[in-house]
């Protein structure tokens, strides 16, 4: 078994492609290095260029791949970017977990992580922002977080799937 990585030639994918190769597990990477750096990789992993809003690419790697696990990670994460081009945002993140999902429902695949983002709290003078803290993002790359959260949480009611959410904290200094 494999645990693929979608989004792991980006500076948080490729170190988590690392950890999970110095533990033992066999890595399958899917990125298409948009902004993700193909020298990050790590020599071990197997590493696929193609989108994951392209059903038919998906579908090819998990015929050849036995994947177990996916971390999906891939995301179209500049904030300022997401504010003049939302739709690029919506079109990458939502859509393309939408066909990601589509893809792995139909392979069987259940076991899902999401790294999510502290940009879906936005700019709340909590302090500590936990999981239990209000979601209020204030720009569209935050929004297309939230969204994939919610959406994540209804279909793995829906189709029975193990989802794992990962915020990312973000620490503020009171006031």
């Amino acid at each position: 078994m494999a645990i693929l990585v979608t989004g792991g030639a980006g500076y948080i994918g490729s170190h988590i492609v690392d950890e999970l190769i110095n533990s033992g597990e066999d890595v399958v990477v899917i990125d298409n290095l948009v902004t993700g750096n193909i020298e990050a990789i790590s020599k071990e992993a197997k590493f696929y260029k193609g989108d994951i809003r392209d059903k038919e690419f998906l579908e090819k790697v998990l015929e050849k791949e036995n994947i177990d696990i996916v971390i999906h990670l891939a995301a179209s994460s500049i904030v300022a970017e997401s504010m003049t081009e939302p739709l690029k945002y919506y079109d990458n993140n939502v859509c393309g977990t939408k066909v990601l999902l589509e893809v792995l429902i139909s392979n069987k695949i259940d076991k899902v992580i999401f790294a999510s983002s502290a940009a879906v709290y936005g700019n709340q003078d909590v302090g500590v922002v936990m999981e239990a803290t209000e979601t209020l993002p204030v720009n569209t790359y935050g929004e297309t977080k939230l969204v994939i959260e919610k959406m994540l949480k209804h279909i793995s009611e829906a189709c029975d799937l193990n989802m794992l959410f990962s915020d990312i904290l973000m620490y503020a200094e009171p006031k």
